[in-house]
């Protein structure tokens, strides 16, 4: 199955894809050459350089961050309220249409 995700930049500019299910928002931008996204660390919660912030109205669909995850976004310039870390929200029927900003700077 394929979803919809919505990646906008800093500045408003917007980059709809289509990713399969179980596909991170991470592998997903990396992939697909969405800017704004560097996933340095593979997905390995090691890193917050796929920081990004959750449309408010998706957040209860996408979880909270975990512990490891939680730690992470402690290090990002930015964090808010719906911080998350994009390698750790995984394509699903349940997000489909998801819309993600990415914060000005990953450091």
């Amino acid at each position: 199955n394929m979803g919809k995700v919505t990646y906008l930049e800093h500045d408003g500019t917007a980059h709809p894809i289509e990713l399969e299910d179980g596909i991170s928002l991470m592998e997903g931008a990396i992939s697909n050459g969405i800017p704004g996204i560097d996933g340095d660390c593979g997905g390995q919660r090691a890193c917050a350089t796929c920081h990004v912030f959750v449309d408010e109205s998706w957040l209860p669909m996408t979880g909270g961050a975990g512990e490891q995850e939680d730690e992470m976004l402690e290090r990002a310039p930015e964090r808010g309220t719906n911080s998350r870390l994009a390698c750790q929200i995984a394509m699903s029927a349940a997000i489909d249409g998801i819309v993600v900003q990415m914060p000005e700077s990953q450091h």
